[in-house]
């Protein structure tokens, strides 16, 4: 019998593939045919659902759940005529959302995320006016992939990634994510922010956790190097300054240990 106040533990293999979210969910096929733009009714409606409607939702929940505060949110404003991108450690299925989408207003906030995201039944399309772009499956669905991406980027919006891919519920550390998604702003040459979450313990018994988010940059590409070496050292610039910044976390909710080889 687990004792009161235990600390749960997960065991993981592979920390760049391994998915811990409760959340079990078929997803769709997006492909050639996933509709990226959808004119001029759908973009007011996803503005006001995302600026206006959720927002009460959104500032609302992470006050009562988490007590979260920001550290370092000014500094977005220092790209505020221009669009950019926004890394995250990926640690809550909907604070994760919740969290760039505040710190950015009024400026809108958009989302690369899984075919799963947008696969909820009866829902899948609220999360796609909420702000989610799906990654597609084949190379012609990745040409439009790629040109909304660019849209919103132009039209000085936000783009939020999370290069982990795979929910770990309260990580306190940083997984070693790959390169792959900041070829993006090497590509459309445009700045980039780190969102680190960290975790601090809270409550008279200590059984609930605060949320404190430091926001880094702008980093930029570094345009001396050739495009493929941009897109590694920006990538190497964010992920060490997320790791500094995980290391402000002071309360273990949920203890993730290395499988041993037998």
């Amino acid at each position: 019998m687990k004792k009161e106040n235990e600390k749960r533990v997960i065991y993981y293999s592979d920390p760049l593939n391994e998915e811990f979210s409760e959340a079990r969910i078929t997803p769709r096929t997006i492909d050639k045919d996933f509709a990226y733009f959808h004119g001029p009714l759908w973009d007011l409606s996803s503005l006001v659902i995302q600026n206006v409607l959720s927002m009460p939702v959104k500032l609302l929940y992470l006050l009562f759940k988490f007590r979260h505060r920001y550290v370092g949110k000014e500094k977005l404003k220092q790209c505020r005529d221009s669009g950019y991108f926004i890394y995250g450690n990926h640690t809550q299925p909907f604070a994760d959302t919740f969290i760039p989408s505040i710190a950015d207003y009024p400026k809108r906030n958009f989302f690369i995320v899984s075919p799963a995201n947008v696969s909820i039944p009866g829902i899948g399309w609220l999360v796609e006016l909420l702000g989610a772009i799906p990654i597609p499956e084949d190379l012609e669905g990745m040409k439009h992939f790629v040109r909304a991406v660019e849209d919103k980027i132009k039209k000085r919006h936000s783009v939020t990634v999370y290069p982990e891919a795979h929910i770990w519920p309260y990580y306190t550390h940083i997984r070693p994510f790959k390169d792959v998604s900041f070829k993006y702003p090497v590509q459309f040459g445009c700045p980039v922010f780190s969102l680190t979450n960290t975790y601090r313990r809270r409550g008279r018994r200590g059984e609930r956790v605060q949320i404190v988010t430091y926001i880094d940059g702008p980093f930029f590409p570094d345009p001396a190097l050739k495009p493929r070496q941009r897109q590694q050292e920006l990538r190497d610039r964010v992920y060490q300054c997320m790791v500094e910044r995980s290391r402000n976390s002071t309360y273990e909710l949920i203890e993730y240990r290395e499988k041993e080889d037998k």
